[in-house]
C-alpha cells in the first residue's frame, strides 16, 4: 500500500525522504521488521523504539514514524508526529481498510464489570441474529475462532486487524473491553464508536506503571465519550461526572436511580442449592421482568448496561430474557454443579477489592457456611497477600490458603505469608499447598447449605512455577475429584 495512503488522516511532517514508496508490512516489533516494512518508533515504559531505527533499516524497512529525530540512510523515508501511538492507530486503521467503518463497535469502560458485560451484549445480540465479534480480557471471538488475551485492550495494530477478520467474516457488531490503561496509550485510536460503556469508577490502577493519580484514571476513562456516537452510563456512579467532562456524545444512564433514563426496581435473590441469582424489574425506557443466573447488586448493573445496549439494535423483549438467562462467562461468579447440597463456584478475584465485592454479595444469600479458597501469585507485592488474608478471615466462615502462580517463589512461603495476616483475625482457615488438594478438601468437606467460592485463578487454565505455565484447569479438577471420589494427600495445617 502506497504510504500516502497510510498517512491520509495522520498530521504529520516528512523530514526525510519521500511517501510516494510502497509499504509491504507495518510493524512495532523490531524483531518483525521485513524488506519494505514500516516501523514505528514507540517510547514505552521500558524501552524507546528509536533505539532500533538502525536495526530495523538493516533488515530492511524502509519507512520510519518518529516522534523524536533519528539518524538513517537517507533512502529511508521518516515521518515525524506529536505522538507514534495515536498516528499507529491511525495508520493501522488505513492498512486494514478502516474495517471499523463497516460494523458497530461496542466499548464497554470501567473498573468493574466490563468482562460479563460483553459475553452479556453477545449473547443478546446474537439471540436477534446479530453475528457479534468479542475483544476483551480473556479472550478475543472471531466466529468459531478464539484467541486468548495478553491484554485487556490490545495495541492498536491488533485491534485493527481482528477488525477486519471480523468484518470479513461476516460481522455486523463488535463489543470489547476498552481499558483506561488502551484509552491513555491511544490504542481505540482511529475509529468511531457506535456506543461507549461505563460500568463504574474505583481506586484501582493508580501507580507508577499505570495511572499517576485517580484524576488520570477517571479522565482516561473518559476519553472514550469524546470517541463514540452515544454514551450509555452507570447514573449512581459518584464520579460519573468526572468522568462525563468534555464528552461530545448523547448520554443515556441507567441504575437504580430515579433519575436513571432505565432503572431496575423491585430487586430480590434467588437462592436454591447449587444456584443463585438475582431477579428485577426494569422500568423507565423498556419495562420488563429480569431473572438472571448470576448473583448479586453488581449483576443488575452488568445486565441493565446490556439491556440499555441492546435495546438501540431493536432487540425483541424474548429475546433478550432468554439471552440473559443463558448468558455464561467462563471464570466470573461461574457455578460448578457438584452437590444438590451445597453451591460450588469459580471466580476471578484476585485482589482485595475483588475478593471483598465478591465475598459481600455472597454474603447477602445467607448460607449456611461461606467457603473462600484462594492464593496469591508469586513475586508480587506481600501487601496483597496480608489484605486477602484479612478480607477472607472477616467475611468468610472458613478459608482454605493453597497456591497460585507462586512463579519463582516457594509456594509454601506464599502461604506462609497469608496465614500471618489470617492469624490477625478471628477467622478459622486450613493451609494445602497443593490446589488440587485444596479443592477436593473444599468439596468433601462441603456442608448443607453451604456456598463454596474458589478464587483467584478465574478463567486461567494454568498454573505459573519458576517461568513455565502448566495447564491447570479448575473445571478439569473439579471432573477428577469427583471421579476419583477421595482425597489426595494430607491436609498440612487444621484451622485453630
Amino acid at each position: 500500500m502506497k504510504l500516502t495512503n497510510l498517512l491520509e488522516r495522520c498530521d504529520y511532517t516528512c523530514i526525510q525522504g519521500s511517501t510516494d514508496v510502497e509499504v509491504s508490512a507495518i510493524v512495532n516489533d523490531s524483531r518483525k521488521a521485513v524488506p519494505g516494512s514500516l516501523f514505528f518508533c514507540i517510547k514505552g515504559a521500558v524501552t524507546d523504539g528509536h533505539a532500533y531505527a538502525k536495526d530495523v533499516v538493516e533488515k530492511g524497512a524502509k519507512v520510519l514514524i518518529v516522534q523524536d529525530p533519528v539518524e538513517v540512510p537517507e533512502d529511508v523515508t521518516v515521518i515525524q508526529v506529536a505522538d507514534s501511538r495515536y498516528a499507529m492507530a491511525l495508520v493501522a486503521a488505513a492498512w486494514y481498510g478502516h474495517p471499523a467503518e463497516q460494523m458497530k463497535v461496542i466499548g464497554i469502560t470501567g473498573t468493574k464489570g466490563k468482562t460479563t458485560t460483553t459475553y452479556l451484549v453477545k449473547s443478546i445480540l446474537e439471540s436477534a441474529g446479530h453475528k457479534v465479534g468479542l475483544i476483551g480480557t480473556i479472550e478475543a471471538i472471531i466466529g468459531d475462532e478464539h484467541i486468548p488475551a495478553n491484554n485487556t485492550t490490545p495495541e492498536s495494530v491488533l485491534i485493527q486487524e481482528y477488525f477486519r477478520k471480523m468484518a470479513d467474516a461476516g460481522c455486523d457488531c463488535v463489543v470489547m473491553e476498552v481499558s483506561s490503561q488502551g484509552l491513555m496509550l491511544h490504542r481505540t485510536a482511529g475509529f468511531v464508536f457506535e456506543i461507549g460503556i461505563f460500568t463504574n469508577l474505583g481506586v484501582d490502577h493508580i501507580g507508577p506503571a499505570e495511572h499517576k493519580s485517580f484524576e488520570e484514571y477517571a479522565a482516561c476513562k473518559g476519553m472514550l465519550f469524546k470517541q463514540c456516537r452515544l454514551g450509555i452510563v452507570n447514573a449512581d456512579d459518584a464520579h460519573l461526572d468526572m468522568v462525563l467532562d468534555g464528552h461530545t456524545c448523547e448520554i443515556e444512564t441507567y441504575g437504580f436511580s430515579e433519575k436513571a433514563d432505565l432503572r431496575a426496581v423491585d430487586t430480590r435473590m434467588v437462592s436454591k442449592p447449587g444456584y443463585l441469582g438475582i431477579a428485577y424489574r426494569t422500568e423507565g425506557n423498556l419495562e420488563l421482568d429480569v431473572e438472571i443466573d448470576i448473583p448479586g447488586k453488581f449483576s443488575v448493573y452488568n445486565s441493565l448496561t446490556a439491556i440499555a445496549i441492546c435495546r438501540h439494535f431493536g432487540v425483541a423483549r424474548e429475546n433478550i430474557l432468554t439471552a440473559l438467562k443463558a448468558a455464561k462467562v467462563k471464570g466470573r461468579i461461574e457455578m460448578v454443579p457438584v452437590s444438590d447440597e451445597f453451591t460450588l463456584m469459580i471466580d476471578y478475584a484476585h485482589n482485595a477489592m475483588s475478593l471483598e465485592s465478591l465475598l459481600t454479595t455472597l454474603r447477602e444469600y445467607n448460607p449456611g457456611r461461606l467457603v473462600c479458597l484462594f492464593g496469591c501469585g508469586g513475586n508480587r507485592s506481600k501487601d496483597r497477600r496480608y489484605e486477602m488474608a484479612h478480607v477472607s478471615g472477616r467475611l468468610a466462615d472458613f478459608t482454605i490458603i493453597t497456591s497460585d502462580n507462586p512463579r519463582f517463589e516457594e509456594p509454601e512461603a506464599i502461604l506462609d505469608d497469608i496465614e500471618q495476616g489470617m492469624k490477625e483475625t478471628k477467622g478459622a482457615y486450613v493451609k494445602i499447598v497443593d490446589r488440587k488438594e485444596a479443592i477436593a478438601y473444599a468439596i468433601h468437606h462441603g456442608q448443607p447449605g453451604d456456598v463454596i467460592v474458589l478464587a483467584g485463578k478465574g478463567h486461567e487454565d494454568y498454573q505459573e512455577i519458576r517461568g513455565v505455565k502448566h495447564h491447570m484447569d479448575e473445571r478439569e479438577l473439579i471432573a477428577e475429584i469427583l471421579e476419583e471420589g477421595g482425597i489426595r494427600g494430607t491436609v498440612r495445617k487444621c484451622n485453630r
